[in-house]
């Protein structure tokens, strides 16, 4: 089936999440390099991406920091990203996508303010969609269903990217979807060296690649 729509993903797909993982470290109080550490361990462990936080701060309540947070430094970026966070290939790769005729969306699970910060680049896509204005979050299955209604297009013609084989890919394909592993960021790296990343499509390592795998694959 032909690929009609393109999908991406938010968090290391679209936007490098380094200098938010670096003020985390910072309002934690530990070094960068220990913050990071600790990440890449508890995330090839398998464990969740909180126990991070956890360990390095025990009793640790996110909803509330980032409560205190927003009181204390109500004008900085915080846990939020903007435009200076687009990976490099994010608009030229958006740009070839659309001149070839595709439908180009984003869909990922994030708060209301990353759909306003993406909008407000002013990418070229068709839509932003956001898991929290949805009420359904990546791996459920009505993510992708909620996907397919927004798109117009039927699962088998929408092709998701995402860096992740658990949110991304195995939810992609068992929706129909067609489906690209992004191999960068912490999970990208990682989730490549699973045996089930076979499931997916193509594991690219970077955006770039895309619209010649689809002139490719496309039929």
């Amino acid at each position: 089936m032909t690929i009609r729509s393109v999908v991406f993903d938010v968090g290391e797909t679209l936007i490098d999440e380094t200098r938010i993982f670096g003020r985390w470290a910072d309002r934690l109080g530990v070094p960068r390099l220990a913050f990071f550490g600790v990440l890449g361990g508890v995330l090839a462990a398998g464990r969740p991406l909180l126990d991070a936080f956890t360990l390095v701060r025990p009793g640790f309540d996110l909803a509330a920091e980032i409560e205190a947070w927003r009181a204390q430094e109500p004008d900085s970026l915080r846990e939020n990203f903007d435009a200076d966070d687009l990976y490099p290939d994010v608009r030229l790769a958006l740009e070839e996508l659309r001149d070839a005729g595709l439908q180009v969306l984003v869909a990922g699970n994030q708060p209301p303010q990353a759909g306003h910060a993406l909008e407000a680049m002013g990418l070229p896509v068709d839509a932003v969609h956001i898991s929290d204005v949805w009420g359904v979050a990546k791996p459920d299955p009505a993510f992708f269903t909620r996907l397919c209604e927004e798109s117009g297009h039927a699962a088998g013609e929408i092709l998701y990217v995402g860096d992740r084989v658990d949110n991304d890919v195995l939810p992609a394909k068992a929706a129909g979807m067609r489906a690209v592993l992004l191999r960068r960021g912490p999970w990208g790296y990682l989730h490549s060296e699973r045996p089930d990343a076979e499931r997916a499509d193509v594991v690219l390592d970077g955006l770039a690649e895309i619209p010649a795998w689809i002139a490719g694959n496309s039929r």
